[in-house]
């Protein structure tokens, strides 16, 4: 196997139109807002919060994460508001599995293919050689943006029991070139 040379994830990661950096604090209350978002819900793979101590801790949590190399943690902001995040989900010396959400109100602008394909090209720069990401079947949406960024549906599915339901998950990969 070879040996990757990991670079320091940066403090931001700037598009055309968004940008990708660390949680503020004063960027709680939207991020809770966006965790406990249903619509979001539906799609994205969250926990319930039982109490809103719950949702704030949730929020400290990521916030840590995203001031941290150890983690591919990012909020997603059109000028200065936050409109969604991007995090990894899974990572071993070569791969990173990652998930991404852009608010309800903001889809359908191409906010989700920028931000991913500047995230895999920032991955690809760290040293990964291979960016993979996971659809429940039924987010049509979500499989548009990562067949947009370059992305080939892989064999691997999983039957993933959330919020009631049992939901096929389809999964995606790049590899670098």
């Amino acid at each position: 196997m070879k040996e990757r040379t990991m670079k320091k994830k940066p403090s931001e990661i700037i598009t055309e139109r968004l940008s990708m950096h660390s949680y503020r604090d004063s960027d709680m209350e939207t991020a809770i807002k966006l965790l406990c978002n249903d619509n979001i819900k539906k799609t994205y793979m969250i926990p319930d919060f039982y109490s809103r101590e719950d949702a704030v801790k949730m929020f400290y949590k990521i916030n840590d994460w995203s001031h941290s190399d150890e983690h591919f943690e990012y909020g997603i902001y059109l000028k200065d508001q936050l409109i969604g995040f991007i995090n990894d989900v899974e990572t071993d010396d070569e791969s990173i599995e990652i998930g991404y959400v852009i608010h309800p109100d903001m889809q359908g602008r191409g906010y989700a293919t920028e931000i991913l394909s500047a995230a895999i090209r920032e991955l690809f720069s760290m040293g990964y050689s291979v960016v993979k990401a996971g659809s429940f079947e039924e987010n049509i949406a979500s499989k548009r943006v990562m067949v947009k960024c370059g992305m080939r549906m892989v064999e691997k599915t999983d039957s993933i029991k959330y919020q009631g339901k049992i939901h096929r998950c389809l999964y995606y990969e790049i590899r670098k070139e």
